[in-house]
């Protein structure tokens, strides 16, 4: 009777596993092609035009992949060393090291030693949950079989080493490798390698940000086992224990230049590519991150000045209205609203090379450098003293710097305009070059009023603006434009005549293939000797004239500043031979920034800075404008003035009677 008892025991013991696993294989679906045909989320990169990575993005998971023929074969060993050594041996799982494991349980008297294989480890870790049950080991036995069965060993290990978590949120080797030591999987150290197969056991613990010492120790185990099994000999194993590699402990985005990753983002989701954070490509821009630090720390600069003085006036305002025992007037020196914008362009094809959408991006994400269209004030006067001059005028011509009122109807009711310039002077007779240099509100008024509006508005479109004000208040700057977008239009002037498409992406790849390339664009706005011109007369403005304040020594700079009415806006945008920069600054609300601040106070310091910046970065760049063939230099005055064959000097040399030419 006993020995039948002892035999039906026996028989169900060793029948009672393949029963279980009978059930579990009747009961449940076990689908692996998840695995089979494994589409991870991977990180996408974004770099600068030198190969500098800008950022990574990603959604939940921080991947970069990494195919198994760029994992290194020590990488391989060190793994199997620590984690399987019969991989290569067993078909998903290990008989042996299960029941050695359940012995060691027994004797303990609770769970010590696991016998995870790695296939074992990878259907745990992608197709089930951490439950401690039973049924879930089971699970995970016949997941694994079933895997070995579908998959090579390599393509087993291949997800293995992408899948896994490493700890700092970094998901596979290749970013744990690139994330820990700036590494690409090929230049790891022995030791290097050690820690990253040492991480999945127990990524928080062994995290060599967090736990050094200890990540060192498991490490050394490794490297010890690889040594037992003779995988190393006894030089190379001294050597790797010995090292103390360095660790880096990054943001996982890394994100160099924060308004440049949200416009790229912007503008390829507008493209079309709704997987830009989990599709893994490889943005390339044409941004210069050395350009860009200084560009953020030149606004930032200038922004910190703007602050100073303005709270120097609020204090001096209270103080006054203390003594006068009366409420101070601080309606236009409330700061809080205040911030700017910078863009850095290459003229020569559109290559955008900073951008800076606020002073700062934690305080305010809005990109004002792209998304802040605002009026661009005198600095839009370049234009139409560009199209004077390309129809005869000269920086010689004449123009009237006096008041005029003008009538027009609105709602059907007769109003009138009476503009006056920033400074409320007249000067009567002017030179175009003195009134462009300036900035004579009067004359430019009277300019566009003796090119005809209909001219003017025609010519213009050849820049190709759009939303032209179809009046007079056009001679002003009351069209609204970004700072990206004047910039565009502003290389008109700095390349020679020829506007060209401003560019932020260079490239995007994906698995090797490019699927978008830029395209320079060139639009033909005038001859490389009319624009000279102009580009002699906005030298002026900046050695003399209200731009003084962007000045740089050692380099020639064009350019011209804009304040709009009761000062709301403040610009300076400018370029040397090789450089153009538009800033902007004002308050975010609309409202009139302190009336002292006009462009040329508040934005030309944020220019200059920039420029001296990048010369100390860039000291071969070309620091004069080369004069184009068919200009001629004449002297006038004691002045020397420049003309063309368009633009012709003068047939006489008079002195004008300015009351005479004071008549309307």
């Amino acid at each position: 009777m006993k020995k039948q008892i002892f035999f039906t025991l026996f028989m169900l013991g060793l029948l009672s596993p393949f029963v279980i696993i009978g059930f579990y294989l009747k009961v449940f679906d076990y689908d692996v092609s998840s695995l089979v045909d494994y589409h991870p989320s991977v990180t996408t990169r974004v770099y600068d035009k030198n190969g500098e990575k800008i950022a990574n993005i990603f959604d939940e998971e921080h991947r970069y992949y990494a195919p198994f023929s760029e994992i290194p074969p020590r990488v391989i060993e060190a793994l199997l060393a620590i984690e399987d050594t019969t991989f290569f041996e067993h078909q998903g799982v290990n008989i042996d090291a299960i029941f050695r494991a359940i012995i060691k349980d027994i004797e303990a008297g609770k769970m010590v030693e696991g016998a995870s294989t790695i296939t074992q480890q990878l259907v745990k870790n992608k197709l089930l949950t951490r439950e401690k049950k039973i049924s879930r080991k089971v699970k995970e036995l016949i997941y694994s079989v079933i895997l070995e069965a579908a998959l090579t060993k390599e393509e087993i290990l291949e997800r293995y080493l992408n899948e896994i978590y490493f700890g700092h949120s970094y998901y596979g080797i290749k970013t744990a490798a690139d994330g820990y030591f700036h590494k690409e999987l090929s230049d790891l150290t022995l030791k290097e390698m050690a820690i990253l197969v040492g991480l999945p056991k127990a990524p928080s613990s062994y995290a060599p940000t967090k736990n050094y010492e200890i990540s060192m120790g498991r490490a050394n185990r490794v490297i010890s086992r690889m040594y037992s099994l003779g995988w190393i000999d006894e030089g190379t194993y001294k050597q790797a224990t010995a090292e103390n590699p360095k660790v880096y402990d990054d943001t996982l985005t890394q994100n160099m230049a924060p308004f440049v990753v949200d416009e790229i983002v912007r503008r390829l989701t507008d493209q079309g590519i709704k997987d830009i954070r989990t599709g893994g490509y490889k943005i390339y821009t044409t941004i210069d991150l050395r350009l860009q630090k200084a560009a953020e720390e030149s606004l930032k600069l200038a922004y910190d000045e703007a602050v100073q003085r303005i709270d120097a006036i609020k204090e001096n305002e209270i103080n006054s209205a203390k003594k006068r025992k009366v409420a101070p007037n601080l309606t236009d020196l409330n700061t809080s609203v205040l911030n700017g914008a910078l863009v850095s362009i290459d003229p020569k094809n559109g290559d955008v090379l900073a951008l800076v959408g606020s002073v700062d991006y934690k305080q305010s994400s809005f990109n004002r450098a792209t998304q802040g269209k605002r009026q661009p004030g005198s600095a839009f006067k370049p234009f139409i003293y560009q199209v004077a001059i390309d129809l005869g005028y000269s920086g010689a011509t004449e123009l009237a710097d006096v008041a005029k009122t003008y009538t027009y109807q609105k709602d059907g009711e007769q109003q009138k305009w009476q503009p006056s310039n920033y400074a409320h002077n007249y000067k009567g007779i002017v030179s175009l070059r003195e009134a462009l240099v300036h900035s004579s509100n009067l004359a430019t008024i009277n300019l566009v009023n003796d090119l005809g509006l209909d001219t003017l508005l025609r010519e213009l479109k050849k820049f190709g603006m759009q939303d032209i004000p179809e009046n007079m208040s056009v001679s002003l700057g009351t069209i609204s434009l970004s700072p990206l977008e004047l910039a565009k239009f502003y290389s008109s002037f700095a390349n020679s005549g020829e506007q060209v498409e401003v560019n932020l992406i260079a490239s995007v790849e994906k698995d090797t293939n490019i699927i978008f390339q830029k395209e320079e664009k060139h639009r033909t706005i005038t001859s490389p000797a009319q624009a000279y011109l102009m580009t002699n007369i906005l030298k002026d403005v900046v050695e003399r004239g209200t731009g003084t304040k962007a000045k740089v020594e050692g380099i020639e700079i064009a350019g011209k500043t804009g304040t709009t009415n009761n000062n709301i806006d403040g610009w300076f945008a400018g370029y040397s031979p090789s450089l153009e920069t538009i800033v902007w600054f004002g308050n975010d609300d609309n409202t009139p920034m302190q009336r002292l601040e006009t462009g040329g106070r508040i934005a030309g310091p944020a220019f200059s800075r920039y420029y001296e910046k990048a010369l100390k970065m860039y000291p071969q760049m070309p620091r004069k404008f080369d004069m184009p063939e068919g200009i001629i230099a004449v002297d006038i005055g004691g002045q020397k003035e420049y003309f063309s064959d368009t633009s012709k000097p003068p047939r006489t040399e008079a002195t004008p009677n300015a009351e005479e030419q004071l008549v309307f």
